[in-house]
């Protein structure tokens, strides 16, 4: 057996787990909210600046616009976001918070922090240990982008 082929010696393995099993722990958190995880991302990507049109969003999450619009959807018929063409290019769509949606920050902002702190607790990593793995991730995804 090649030791690059096992297991145990796979990067990819441990992001794949580790990605799989963070988006698990926020799942009944979201549930409270009644949205998914993929919706919070865009929910967060609209926090930060509300009335986006589609491509924007999907850029910020690094995803193809024909995965972000069924996701706006649905988003769409819960009442958390609307969407109306843009008012300079009509084949643009602009994507904007309603008050739910807007009233979720807060509701979410009570929920996940403090539950993903209370989950990870247990882990021996320090804030400065989860800002400098957030570095190093960014430059794997930028290495990888390109």
């Amino acid at each position: 057996m090649h030791a690059e082929l096992q297991l145990d010696n796979q990067i990819c393995f441990r992001l794949y787990t580790a990605a799989r099993l963070i988006t698990q722990a926020y799942t009944p958190m979201l549930n409270e909210l009644g949205i998914t995880y993929p919706q919070y991302l865009v929910l967060m990507v609209l926090w930060e600046q509300d009335s986006q049109p589609v491509n924007d969003i999907a850029h910020r999450l690094q995803l193809e616009t024909n995965t972000v619009t069924p996701l706006l959807q649905r988003m769409e018929k819960l009442g958390i976001v609307v969407r109306k063409r843009g008012k300079e290019d009509k084949r643009q769509q602009i994507v904007s918070l309603t008050k739910k949606g807007c009233d979720m920050e807060e509701e979410a902002y009570k929920l996940i922090p403090a539950g993903m702190g209370e989950t990870l607790k247990a882990c021996p990593l320090q804030m400065d240990d989860y800002t400098h793995l957030a570095s190093e991730l960014d430059s794997i995804i930028e290495t990888l982008k390109k």
